[in-house]
């Protein structure tokens, strides 16, 4: 059973400016660069029938390229935090290509994704790091800053079941096109 989503590969002049962020926070997990992305949709566990419905949608999009700008740093978790991402600045087409791809698969019976839309990159994983030094982090790197990034494609990729952080596999590649 592929365990799949959806996303945005991040260039190569883009990864060596999110490297940068690397180093500095004392306990954190740092994501590989090969595995740095931008996730649109998070399907899930599914059955080889229902992937293969899942790629022949995806294959319908048909919306124009475009840019993207990373700024800035934040962190989920807010006391306990367990993340540290670059974020994306706001992009309506962003939003579209994001907003098409969940009703499809609502269409296809998948269920919807729980969590509200924010496009980020994912540069490190913590457990256990104070607060406060996520907050130093943050401060010392808050003005970051990267792009324009060009989208010309998004990707179906795969991973393994509870891997959290990779290595991530390509399944599909869909150009955007117009």
């Amino acid at each position: 059973m592929p365990r799949l989503f959806t996303g945005i590969e991040i260039p190569p002049d883009a990864v060596a400016m999110l490297t940068g962020l690397r180093g500095g926070l004392p306990g954190a997990r740092w994501i590989d660069p090969e595995n740095y992305h931008i996730t649109l949709r998070f399907i899930g566990d599914i059955d080889g029938r229902t992937a293969h419905s899942v790629a022949e949608a995806l294959d319908r999009i048909r919306r124009p390229p475009f840019d993207l700008t990373l700024s800035g740093i934040g962190v989920f978790g807010g006391r306990k935090p367990h993340c540290v991402f670059a974020q994306v600045a706001p992009a309506p087409q962003l939003s579209a290509l994001q907003a098409e791809q969940e009703r499809m698969m609502q269409m296809l019976g998948l269920p919807p994704d729980p969590r509200k839309f924010a496009p980020h990159v994912t540069v490190a994983r913590l457990k256990g790091v104070p607060a406060s030094a996520v907050a130093t982090y943050i401060e010392a790197r808050g003005g970051f800053r990267c792009g324009p990034v060009r989208v010309e494609r998004f990707v179906l990729f795969s991973s393994r079941s509870g891997s959290g952080g990779g290595p991530y596999v390509v399944e599909e590649a869909y150009p955007l096109e117009g």
